[in-house]
């Protein structure tokens, strides 16, 4: 597949095609950024381990990562070096505005094949969204990217999942009643230590709070030892709070300033486990919102 990029989103896709090479052509049906404050995290826990699950560089600049189809209906991933066009892009279409990304094509950093998220959405005059075959005798030189099954639990299932409590704050806060069981924030269990009546068989037979501090307490080391880049990042929530968004091995926390938190861990398939504010939990929360990175103008 050449470089050549159709400026296209969605319904304004673009499949005008005069010279013959509609099939090397991609038409653009989404975009995302790549960078150290913003990513797709289904991709990773950090933004250097994002960019490694895509072989590139972490650079502090980042990446845009188009997401189309070529003539032949292939699904394709373009990430090019041209962060703030991907931004301007992002920007227009989440206002309903058309928007040209037709990126120079001495900006692509990569062509891969697959889409690393699923899209609902496909181009118009072109066969359906398939994965795209090799040349024969010939290899992409990279796995093929594919999303996550929903079916399944994991890692990238988990931040999936935190990710979308964050959109979705009212509406996740709102079905956690009063009477719900919150886990207080406090020191982790020690997990060689098991409470009386707990089954030491593994990670995945720990109680829920045991886990949750586990995952809190990691959080809390955050304060003393930075992680890399993205693992925690924060966002506009309201004039007066952020929205918090931390990962770290087999957790998720997702929480705003002002309110509880949520955790999700890959040893607990599908539960949301919200965290009383309590005494300890603002003071967390605080701190980590001051080493989170920030997304530009957020």
């Amino acid at each position: 597949m050449s470089n050549a990029l159709g400026r296209t989103r969605e319904a304004a896709v673009d499949t005008t095609e005069t010279d013959g090479t509609a099939e090397d052509e991609l038409y653009v049906l989404t975009a995302v950024l790549l960078t150290p404050a913003r990513f797709p995290a289904v991709l990773g826990d950090d933004y250097p381990e994002a960019c490694a699950a895509l072989a590139l560089e972490a650079y502090a600049e980042g990446y845009g990562l188009l997401l189309g189809q070529d003539g032949t209906g292939a699904r394709w991933t373009v990430a090019i070096e041209d962060v703030t066009l991907t931004a301007c892009a992002i920007a227009a279409w989440d206002c309903g505005m058309s928007y040209d990304l037709s990126p120079d094509e001495n900006t692509v950093a990569a062509v891969l094949p697959g889409w690393p998220l699923a899209l609902s959405v496909r181009a118009p005059g072109v066969p359906a969204p398939h994965d795209p075959v090799p040349d024969p005798g010939h290899d992409f030189g990279c796995p093929l990217l594919t999303a996550p099954d929903p079916e399944k639990w994991g890692p990238a299932q988990r931040r999936l999942g935190a990710d979308e409590i964050a959109l979705q704050w009212t509406q996740w806060r709102e079905q956690v009643s009063a009477e719900a069981e919150f886990i207080q924030p406090g020191e982790a269990q020690d997990e060689d230590s098991p409470e009386e009546g707990e089954d030491a068989r593994g990670p995945e037979s720990r109680p829920a709070r045991v886990a949750v501090r586990h995952a809190l307490g990691q959080a809390r080391a955050y304060l003393d030892s930075p992680p890399p880049p993205g693992r925690v990042r924060s966002s506009f929530a309201s004039e007066d709070a952020r929205t918090l968004r931390a990962d770290g091995p087999g957790w998720s926390l997702v929480a705003r300033t002002d309110d509880i938190a949520f955790v999700l861990l890959d040893e607990k398939p599908k539960e949301i486990l919200p965290v009383e504010r309590g005494p300890e939990l603002p003071g967390l929360l605080t701190r980590l919102d001051a080493l989170a990175l920030r997304p530009e103008h957020s």
